[in-house]
């Protein structure tokens, strides 16, 4: 497979699929996809959101050689490299873990990205004010309830599904990091079951290269005290 992967490294999407092809061994490019979204990326992703992987084997150019979203690019890995598996066998496990990695990417995503993420970030690119505001008040009103959630679905547990890695945890844990990389640990501070489900998926090898990028990209987080 001659794979490129399109994407920005902040995104928790783009970092998903990254992840997971890192965890499958699988090699790959990293083309960065600028903002706001260029005409060349809706061409071949009508989504237009970010990621998408082309495997050049199938179509050097065009909408043919790619898949886009970063959900069917984890299922790709997952049917092309099976080993080590980041989805459950087990028939009911497996859907948990889809659950669990739907509702991080729409639900919890919504929440954190809209309410927290892009009003601090984005002002930062663009070299104005972040809208602290905003992001004090999904931190307070609106983000606790995902976060209730998903405590209590952990448990006592390492991981989510199984007691076991798997994509469930790589879904929640990208919305997690990104939560601190705008606004430090101190916002997830009184989920002790996530700040440890951050830390153990954050020490993963497949990690670090996204990871290293996105804190010379965001430096330190806003003081939102």
């Amino acid at each position: 497979m001659d794979l490129v992967l399109y994407g920005a490294p902040l995104s928790p999407f783009v970092r998903k699929a990254d992840v997971v092809l890192r965890e499958k061994g699988i090699d790959f490019e990293i083309e960065n996809v600028p903002m706001p979204i260029p005409d060349w990326f809706r061409e071949i992703n009508p989504a237009g959101r970010m990621p998408a992987l082309r495997d050049r084997d199938v179509s050097a150019e065009g909408p043919q050689g790619v898949i886009p979203d970063s959900s069917a690019i984890c299922a790709f890995a997952e049917r092309a490299v099976p080993e080590p598996a980041l989805y459950p066998k087990d028939a009911f496990s497996y859907g948990r873990a889809l659950w669990y990695e739907e509702f991080a990417d729409t639900d919890f995503a919504g929440t954190m990205g809209m309410g927290l993420f892009r009003p601090i970030a984005f002002p930062m690119f663009m070299k104005q004010e972040p809208d602290l505001d905003t992001a004090r008040k999904t931190l307070k009103e609106t983000l606790p309830r995902f976060l209730d959630y998903f405590e209590v679905e952990l448990g006592s547990n390492d991981y989510l599904v199984d007691n076991t890695f798997s994509i469930a945890d790589i879904a929640v844990a990208n919305q997690l990091i990104n939560c601190e990389l705008v606004a430090g640990r101190k916002s997830f501070l009184a989920w002790p079951g996530l700040n440890g489900l951050v830390d153990r998926v954050s020490e993963r090898p497949s990690y670090r290269p996204n990871l290293t990028i996105c804190k010379k990209v965001i430096k330190e987080p806003a003081d939102l005290a």
